[in-house]
Formats: C-alpha cells, structure tokens, sequence
C-alpha cells in the first residue's frame, strides 16, 4: 500500500506542477483554442477528482484520476496546444 500512496502523491504532484508550467499557446478564439481549454479544464477536473478520491481513501482511483489528468496535459503539449519551457522534465516534447 505504501508504495501506491508513494505513486499517488508523485502523480499528484507531477499533475500539478504540469498545469502551472503549461500556457495556452494557440490563439483563444480559434478551434484549436477551445482544444486547449478542454484539455486543460479536463487536467484540471481529474486532479480535483483524484484529490477527492484519494481523501475517500481510493488510492486506486485517485491515481487512476492524476494519471488521466497528465494524459491530456501531455496530449496537448503534444499536439502544440500548450507551451512548455525548454528545460521542463514534465513533459514528453
């Protein structure tokens, strides 16, 4: 059990630093705009539900919920939605 607390917490964590470091970068008012505030208002969602989940004590889907959340951060870095800085460890660019 330790162990996944442990991952929990760093997934947590990774989820939330990835949102601070992430800006928007495509124009607001464009289709690609609206992608990235999807993705970032779903990042934003799965760390609010992990956090909730992992108060319920539900380790399981706590870090199910943080590991989603990354997942489209990460897409949308991918994808060009979002700017991240050089030297980041956060993301896959």
């Amino acid at each position: 059990m330790a162990d996944l607390q442990e991952k929990t917490d760093r997934y947590e964590r990774m989820l939330a630093d990835a949102l601070a470091e992430a800006t928007v970068a495509v124009p607001a008012e464009t289709p690609l705009g609206a992608a990235a505030d999807e993705c970032e208002e779903m990042a934003r969602s799965y760390l609010e539900d992990g956090r909730h989940f992992r108060a319920d004590d539900d380790w399981v889907n706590a870090l199910a919920s943080f590991s989603y959340g990354y997942g489209w951060l990460d897409a949308g870095v991918r994808m060009g939605l979002f700017a991240v800085p050089d030297d980041s460890h956060l993301f896959t660019t």
